[in-house]
C-alpha cells in the first residue's frame, strides 16, 4: 500500500499507547497506532479485567451481597459456569470494537497489524509503511515469563492469559508463583471450586511488599483450602498428553499433580520483534527512557508503560502517556512518581493496598524510619463496614523531616484509600499538617488519626 506519513506513529494500543494517541489526536497531531492484538491491551482483555471479575464472582453475579467482617466459604455455593460467562460479558468477549471507536473517533487512525522499526521514524505494519514526521512512541507493554524449567514449555502452561479468559475451572489447579497474579488467581479459582495448590520459591509470598501483609494473604490463602508452599522450587514439569494431568516435581522430589498449571513468576518486555536493531538498540530487553520518557540516544522515540520497566503498572502507563504527550507537544514535563514506590493494589480478600517505600527500603535508603501500625479493623467506621476482618494499617516515617515516605493497608476494600496515602507521600506533606487534615466520624478513615498518635505518642 506504500507510504503514509503522520505527525506521531505509536506501537501498540494497550492502555498507555490509546492514552496518548488520543490525547495527542486531541491537540491536532495526525497519529497512527498499531495494533496486532487486542486495542484496550493486556489490562482490559487478559489481566487486571476479568482477574478482578473472577476474585468478586458473588458481586459480578449480581446474586449476594458479601457481609463485610463475614469471611465465608463460597467454593461449590455459586454456579462458575455463570461466573465465566458474566466474565465474558465484562470482556466483551474479546472484542475490541468499542475501544477502536474510542480511538477513531478522537481522530486517531488504526492500523491493525505487527509494527516494527525500519529505521529512524520509520515503522512498518504488514504492507504499509509509515513515517513519523515528529515521533514514533513504543507502547507494546509486557509478556508473561516463563522460567527455564524441563519441560515446562511443552506442557503448554497457563499464564495470565489463558487463566483470566478460561472456559472451565480446573478441578486441580497448580500455581507456580506468590506474586501479585499467583495470589491473586489461586484465590479466584479456589472461590470456584478448584483444589488449588501455590508454589513460591521464596520465604513467603508477595515479597515486595512488607512482610505482615504477606504474611496476611498466606492466612487468607489457607483459610480458602489454598495449599501454600513457600521457600521450594520446582525443578520439573512433565505432561504427556497434550490436556492431560500435568505434574510437577519440586526440588525436594515431591510430585504435585493438577489438571492445569498456573505459572506467574514474572514478565518480561515485549521488545523481541520490533526491529530495535536497525537503530542500534538490542532486542528483548527493556527499553531505558529519561524521566520525559524518551528513549537515551534516540530524541524522536519514545517508551512507556510496561515496556520501558519503571512500572509494570497500568495507571503508571497512563502517567507516563501524558508526559510523553506534552513533551511530543512541545511542552516540558516530567515522570518523578513511577518508580518501585507506585501506588498499588493486591485485589485479594483481604486486599492489600500499598504506595511509596517499604520499611526495608527506607532503611536501605538511608532514611531515619519509624514504622506506626494500626488495626484496620480497630475504627468506629469499621463497626458498619469490615467489622471483625483481618488487617493492618502502617505508615513509614522519615523521621528526620517528620514525612510519610510509605503507606501500606491491608483489609476490606483498602483499595479506595490508596488516593489519600498518595498524597501525602508524593505531596511530602509534614506529619503536623496532616493533623489538619481531618478525618470524618464514624468512617473508616480514621484510621489515619488513629495512626498519626501512635506517631506522637512515640
Amino acid at each position: 500500500m506504500g507510504e503514509r506519513e503522520f505527525d506521531v506513529v505509536v506501537i501498540g494500543a494497550g492502555p498507555a499507547g490509546e492514552v496518548l494517541a488520543g490525547r495527542l489526536a486531541g491537540r491536532g497531531h495526525a497519529t497512527a497506532i498499531v495494533e496486532s492484538r487486542l486495542i484496550g491491551g493486556e489490562c482490559s482483555f487478559y489481566a487486571c479485567m476479568p482477574s478482578k471479575s473472577l476474585l468478586r464472582p458473588a458481586e459480578l453475579l449480581g446474586e449476594a451481597q458479601r457481609v463485610p467482617g463475614v469471611r465465608e466459604a463460597v467454593t461449590g455455593a455459586l454456579d462458575a459456569g455463570a461466573v465465566l460467562r458474566r466474565r465474558d460479558e465484562v470482556i466483551h468477549d474479546l472484542d475490541d470494537a468499542d475501544q477502536a471507536t474510542w480511538l477513531t473517533d478522537r481522530g486517531v487512525t488504526v492500523v491493525r497489524g505487527h509494527g516494527r522499526l525500519e529505521g529512524e521514524r520509520l515503522v512498518r505494519a504488514g504492507e504499509e509503511l509509515l513515517r513519523a514526521r515528529r515521533a514514533v512512541v513504543i507502547a507494546t507493554g509486557s509478556e508473561p515469563a516463563l522460567p527455564p524449567i524441563p519441560g515446562l514449555a511443552d506442557a503448554r502452561p497457563w499464564t495470565n492469559r489463558e487463566a483470566t479468559t478460561s472456559k472451565w475451572v480446573p478441578p486441580r489447579l497448580l500455581v507456580l508463583g506468590g506474586g501479585v497474579v499467583g495470589v491473586e488467581l489461586a484465590q479466584a479459582f479456589a472461590s470456584l471450586g478448584s483444589a488449588v495448590t501455590l508454589v513460591e520459591g521464596g520465604p513467603r509470598v508477595l515479597a515486595r511488599e512488607e512482610p505482615f501483609a504477606g504474611e496476611a494473604i498466606d492466612a487468607a490463602l489457607r483459610d480458602h483450602d489454598i495449599e501454600v508452599l513457600t521457600g521450594i522450587s520446582a525443578k520439573r514439569v512433565q505432561r504427556p498428553a497434550a490436556g492431560g494431568d500435568v505434574t510437577l516435581t519440586l526440588d525436594d522430589d515431591r510430585e504435585l499433580v493438577g489438571d492445569e498449571l498456573l505459572v506467574a513468576v514474572g514478565r518480561r518486555p515485549s521488545t523481541g520483534a520490533l526491529g530495535l536493531q536497525t537503530i542500534g538498540l538490542p532486542a528483548g530487553e527493556y527499553l531505558r527512557v529519561d524521566d520525559r520518557m524518551c528513549v537515551d540516544g534516540h530524541p524522536w522515540l519514545y517508551a512507556i508503560g510496561d515496556v520501558n520497566g519503571r512500572a509494570l503498572l497500568t495507571h503508571m502507563g497512563k502517567y507516563q502517556a501524558r508526559v510523553a504527550s506534552i513533551v511530543i507537544d512541545g511542552g516540558d514535563a516530567r515522570a518523578t512518581q513511577d518508580g518501585p514506590g507506585s501506588p498499588r493494589v493486591i485485589f485479594t480478600d483481604p486486599q492489600v493496598a500499598a504506595v511509596g517505600m517499604t520499611e526495608a527500603a527506607a532503611r536501605e535508603a538511608g532514611l531515619q524510619v519509624r514504622t506506626v501500625s494500626h488495626p484496620t479493623a480497630g475504627t468506629a467506621g469499621a463497626s458498619f463496614v469490615g467489622r471483625a476482618t483481618p488487617g493492618s494499617s502502617q505508615l513509614v516515617v522519615d523521621a528526620a523531616r517528620d514525612v510519610i515516605v510509605g503507606a501500606t493497608f491491608v483489609g476490606f476494600e483498602v483499595a479506595e484509600w490508596l488516593q489519600a496515602a498518595t498524597i501525602a507521600v508524593v505531596g511530602e506533606i509534614p506529619i503536623a499538617r496532616l493533623w489538619d487534615c481531618v478525618p470524618a466520624f464514624p468512617t473508616r478513615s480514621e484510621v489515619w488519626l488513629r495512626l498519626l498518635e501512635a506517631y506522637e505518642a512515640g
